[in-house]
């Protein structure tokens, strides 16, 4: 006999997709020769919040950050980051907050009521790390800023473009390791730039779930 209906689990049609979701295939890719000169790893999971600080609060915004998450705001061009958490200049009293996972930043707008806007950007970018010895050779290719390490090095941060498509850019660490934040919509478009750029270089795609 089969089971009721009525006591049937029904599985949702709606189910969490990964923005790099069909464009990403994990591996070795471009040329097979030596080891790979360019890691890309797509980040799934994470939280990310616009922050905008009310006129006249930017030092109650940096004390209130300060005691949320322990970091203070970063100069325009820059980033503060401790970990897999930071915050990051966006533009005149505009900053990133970057998190493990949107449940990190929870209690941000409460604790930001009446200094700054708060709004959750986690389902609304994809976020995109590289590295590798020839990832500033790579990303030089398209972005429209200088990453020479003279003019942008560790917790360094830029909104520009690459290859056309807008993007938030920071540099992590002097190996170098760059994060990428670009519109969800564009993700699929950006990726394929992405490999067309690291093919001569050898690109090992690693942490690939969630798709």
């Amino acid at each position: 006999m089969s089971e009721p209906a009525t006591n049937r689990a029904t599985a949702s049609p709606w189910q969490p997709r990964s923005a790099w979701g069909g464009a990403v295939r994990a591996g070795r890719h471009g040329t097979a020769q030596g080891p790979a000169g360019i890691r890309l790893t797509p980040r799934n999971g994470f939280g990310l919040a616009t922050l905008i600080a009310a006129e006249g609060k930017e030092a109650d915004l940096q004390a209130a950050l300060t005691k949320c998450l322990g970091l203070s705001l970063p100069e325009a061009g820059a980033a503060h980051l401790e970990g897999e958490r930071g915050l990051i200049w966006s533009a005149p009293g505009q900053w990133l907050a970057v998190a493990p996972s949107p449940h990190d930043l929870r209690e941000l707008p409460d604790a930001l009521r009446g200094i700054a806007a708060v709004t959750d950007q986690s389902d609304s970018r994809a976020l995109v790390r590289v590295s590798g010895p020839q990832a500033r050779a790579m990303l030089a290719k398209g972005v429209a800023v200088d990453l020479h390490p003279r003019a942008f090095g560790p917790c360094r941060a830029a909104v520009t473009s690459i290859a056309h498509i807008g993007v938030q850019l920071w540099q992590r660490d002097a190996g170098p390791t760059y994060d990428i934040a670009v519109a969800r919509s564009f993700a699929g478009s950006f990726w394929h730039w992405l490999e067309h750029a690291a093919a001569e270089f050898g690109t090992e795609v690693e942490g690939v779930s969630g798709h």
